[in-house]
């Protein structure tokens, strides 16, 4: 496949991400960060102005340049994404009748994301002594 083929697909990859992703926001069941994340990989193989416009995005940009540069999730994401992944699986597990295999199955796709979600940094070592380093600093000036 040509480059500009392959440069389309990414970018209508991109689109499709993102649009899920806003979707998301609103109703519990579609993830919005993964989505967005995604997005932003795709643009980030077609579209430097998409890509630049998410990572400086006021709401999002901050989470997808943490992500793109230390593979962090703040851990205001992680414990959000994961009170709306437990929320979100905890009536149907509970309250609908509906097969046994399935319920394990839902059981475990939701802890390998959960446990996917929380092995990842929150901060990166480098900032939090860099923080520590400057605050230190700062109380001997």
């Amino acid at each position: 496949m040509s480059k500009q083929i392959i440069r389309t697909i990414y970018l209508l990859a991109g689109f499709v991400s993102l649009s899920l992703g806003i979707i998301g926001a609103f109703l519990p069941v579609l993830p919005t960060t993964c989505f967005v994340l995604l997005a932003a990989f795709c643009f980030s193989k077609s579209s430097t102005t998409m890509h630049n416009y998410l990572r400086n995005h006021r709401v999002v940009g901050n989470a997808i340049r943490k992500w793109e540069e230390n593979g962090e999730i703040p851990l205001r994401i992680k414990v959000l994404a994961s009170a709306v992944m437990l929320a979100t699986v905890s009536y149907p597990l509970l309250f609908i009748a509906f097969d046994f295999i399935w319920k394990i199955a839902i059981t475990t796709m939701i802890a390998c994301a959960l446990i996917y979600i929380w092995t990842r940094p929150s901060e990166t070592t480098d900032y939090k002594t860099q923080n520590l380093i400057g605050n230190k600093t700062a109380g001997l000036n």
